[in-house]
């Protein structure tokens, strides 16, 4: 499985999470098998979200989308956002 770790700051959580929940990118038919809204509990104008894929491929496209859906209107919204591919090699439950 390969996990796309996004995380950027908000100004307003409740416009941010409208406009991620219109879903810009289409995630499923992106390739998004699951995914992850995380807030800290001692920034609530921080946002991280994992987005779970089968294939490497599709996250690498959905990477390259992001940049730029971060160059447009929607960057108003968020601040310094980044994204990080990372691949899982041990997934245990206890």
């Amino acid at each position: 499985m390969f996990t796309l770790h996004i995380e950027h700051a908000v100004g307003d959580y409740e416009a941010w999470k409208q406009m991620f929940d219109s879903d810009p990118l289409g995630r499923k038919t992106a390739g998004v098998t699951a995914f992850r809204v995380m807030r800290p509990v001692d920034d609530g104008n921080a946002v991280r979200i994992d987005l779970d894929f089968d294939s490497r491929t599709d996250a690498e496209k959905m990477k390259v989308a992001l940049e730029e859906l971060w160059k447009g209107p929607g960057a108003a919204l968020m601040r310094n956002p980044r994204a990080l591919l990372t691949e899982t090699v041990e997934d245990v439950a206890l």
